[in-house]
């Protein structure tokens, strides 16, 4: 067993596979999973897991060099926007449209599933390097 970090075996395999420019989502409970687009489901009720906290169990694992927000997001869910600008310090922040993100998505290598019931509570989280 893992000492620590993320314990989801299938969230960790995703997490230990991603290589440079490789995408990820995290994403509300009602984000649609494109045909093709592995899903790690980690809800188990309505607002569990928080987006927020796989966000930040994420991003203590992942270098990212990108992520992506909805822009509609900052007016339904600031909270969300915060929680990703904290986790990824120094990222780069983008704001593209709800239906230009769900697009991006199908090029994701896997779509995690939270049960947040927050409106636009998703994420595309583009794998950086640890390097150059």
């Amino acid at each position: 067993m893992r000492r620590g970090g993320v314990i989801h075996p299938e969230l960790a395999r995703v997490l230990a596979s991603l290589g440079h420019g490789d995408l990820l989502v995290i994403a509300d409970a009602g984000l649609p999973v494109p045909p093709g687009v592995a899903r790690i489901d980690l809800a188990y009720r309505l607002g569990a897991p928080e987006f927020a906290d796989v966000v930040r169990a994420v991003a203590a694992e992942l270098v990212a060099e990108q992520v992506v927000v909805a822009a509609e997001a900052e007016g339904a869910s600031p909270g969300a926007v915060e929680a990703v600008h904290a986790a990824f310090p120094g990222c780069d922040l983008d704001r593209v449209s709800h239906e230009e993100l769900k697009r991006q998505s199908a090029r994701a290598r896997a779509i995690v599933r939270t049960g947040e019931a927050t409106p636009y509570a998703n994420v595309l989280i583009r794998s950086g390097v640890p390097f150059g």
